[in-house]
């Protein structure tokens, strides 16, 4: 039987991001899980929820399957897939595999970008944003997000989007202010693959290669695409790379 894959989306997003990417893995046999992450179903909100609210979420998701899961996350999704593998880590639960795309760096990984160093400081005009829930900005989503695709499916992107937890973007951001490194991750003893789009300035290749660094995998760039790597023009080939890791890592553990 072939693992489980838990699919586990980024800021402001749904399950839903993942309703293309998911296919070729069901395709090829796998049963895939697309979870709403805490306050992002449209009828709770995200306020005051903390990232590691987000990572006990998916390491007790991952705790029921059967055998042990693969873990795809992207953008936030991806820090939090790292912090649920680093949490199950250490008890009885496994991960089999972790992939993330264009992760969010975590604690004590300083960004490589302009871009980045701006969304750190950008939420305080709302003030005390992390006792809030932050709702999407069009234009930032537009710029950092989605800029490889066509004007109809952006907005038809943001439509869905929803309010993202102002804690976890705190904790996320800047971590650097965090005494408790909510955002912390180690390896997790399990195969590890990180992707980068090389046009990607919000979470460029230097700073995900970092973040693989961490969690002791590898990291593949490419170079033609940018931040929305499960769904922009070359999310297929993003997949038959993620399906090629897990069918080469099974054949070597074979």
């Amino acid at each position: 039987m072939l693992a489980p894959v838990i699919m586990v989306h980024g800021a402001f997003c749904g399950g839903w991001t993942f309703d293309a990417f998911r296919q070729p893995f069901e395709a090829a046999g796998h049963r895939v899980l697309t979870p709403d992450l805490i306050g992002h179903d449209g009828a709770s909100s995200a306020a005051g929820v903390s990232m590691s609210d987000y990572a006990r979420q998916i390491a007790r998701l991952a705790e029921t399957c059967e055998t042990p899961p693969i873990l795809i996350g992207h953008s936030m999704g991806g820090l939090v897939a790292g912090m649920a593998a680093s949490k199950l880590a250490s008890g009885r639960a496994k991960i089999s595999k972790l992939i993330l795309l264009a992760p969010s760096a975590p604690w004590g990984v300083s960004g490589a970008s302009l871009e980045e160093a701006v969304s750190a400081v950008s939420l305080y005009t709302f003030g005390p944003y992390w006792l809030q829930a932050i709702a999407p900005d069009y234009g930032v989503v537009r710029r950092y997000s989605v800029d490889k695709l066509a004007r109809p499916e952006r907005k038809a992107i943001f439509a869905r989007m929803t309010a993202e937890s102002g804690r976890a973007l705190w904790e996320t951001l800047n971590w650097w202010l965090d005494p408790f490194m909510t955002t912390s991750i180690s390896a997790p003893g399990c195969p590890v693959l990180a992707i980068a789009g090389g046009q990607d300035v919000i979470h460029p290749p230097a700073t995900v290669r970092q973040t693989a660094a961490r969690l002791g995998g590898g990291v593949e760039v490419f170079p033609e695409m940018s931040h929305w790597l499960p769904g922009e023009p070359g999310w297929e080939n993003v997949a038959q790379r993620c399906l090629d890791f897990i069918s080469a890592e099974d054949r070597a553990a074979a």
